[in-house]
């Protein structure tokens, strides 16, 4: 029983880390590819073809279930693949529901009109592709109202967090809320629209004050994963787990041990 995981390098692993302790007998692919890292300063075109390739790549390996854990993936590919690319046997799967069903305290096969949730000012860091996409604030309107979403693209973090270099990382975090906070002073709530950034939560935290609530998708995503499989057990596909890399797996495991503080053993995709 093996469900895929893909990102486009380490940031997927906050996801991995907490669905395989919710769901713990269940096996997981993990596809990072870091040979194209970082996606979100690409075009959407790049994204769409990366995206599909990677994920074709984790069909292969006996996965009939894919969860994109990689927001610049889902905001500028997964529509397109589910219009027409996806075999109607197989699913892929975004990380915006689990955290728009979160934000708006509503069950995305909640069907009524939008309507006003409890927050009314959002801070959303993502990617720049990400940002440039607004599939968070289209997917948000589908069931809210009167939410206001600034967002700021948060270039570098990726890349410094990547290369373990978390003093930038951290730095540059200062400096995008910084930015941020002058076009919103006072957000009620912070999504961290990456799943790289769950890594520098702290910082992020900190930065906003603490009396913002930070929204971090790895423990919603788990928690959606484990309804979604209770639902349609079926989907669990045949692989064995691995961790996938299309770049140097050496060098990839080195960073992954490093993030997750256990030993996590790449191999070439």
């Amino acid at each position: 029983m093996a469900v895929g995981i893909f990102d486009s390098g380490l940031g997927g692993l906050t996801v991995w880390s907490k669905v395989q302790e919710r769901l713990p007998e269940v096996d997981f692919v993990y596809l990072a590819d870091s040979a194209h890292a970082p996606y979100g300063v690409r075009n959407a075109d790049d994204i769409y073809e990366l995206t599909c390739a990677a994920v074709q790549r984790l069909f292969d390996a006996g996965c009939d279930l894919v969860i994109l854990a990689c927001n610049t993936a889902s905001a500028a590919a997964l529509r397109r693949m589910q219009e027409g690319w996806i075999p109607r046997e197989k699913r892929v799967l975004g990380v915006f529901v689990p955290l728009i069903e979160a934000m708006t305290e509503r069950q995305w096969g909640d069907n009524s009109p939008p309507r006003e949730v409890a927050v009314n000012h959002v801070a959303l860091f993502a990617t720049p592709a990400t940002v440039a996409s607004r599939a968070f604030q289209r997917e948000l309107s589908f069931r809210a109202i009167g939410v206001d979403v600034e967002a700021q693209a948060c270039g570098g973090v990726v890349d410094a967090i990547e290369e373990g270099d978390m003093i930038l990382a951290e730095a540059l975090v200062r400096s995008h809320v910084d930015a941020l906070k002058r076009k919103m002073p006072n957000p009620d709530a912070a999504i961290l629209g990456c799943t790289h950034y769950p890594l520098m939560q702290e910082a992020f935290q900190a930065a906003l004050g603490a009396d913002v609530k930070v929204f971090s998708q790895a423990e919603l995503v788990a928690a959606s994963l484990a309804d979604y499989l209770e639902r349609h057990p079926n989907m669990m596909g045949s692989g064995e787990a691995a961790f996938l890399t299309t770049g140097d797996p050496a060098r990839v495991s080195d960073r992954a041990t490093q993030f997750l503080r256990r030993q996590i053993t790449f191999t070439a995709a």
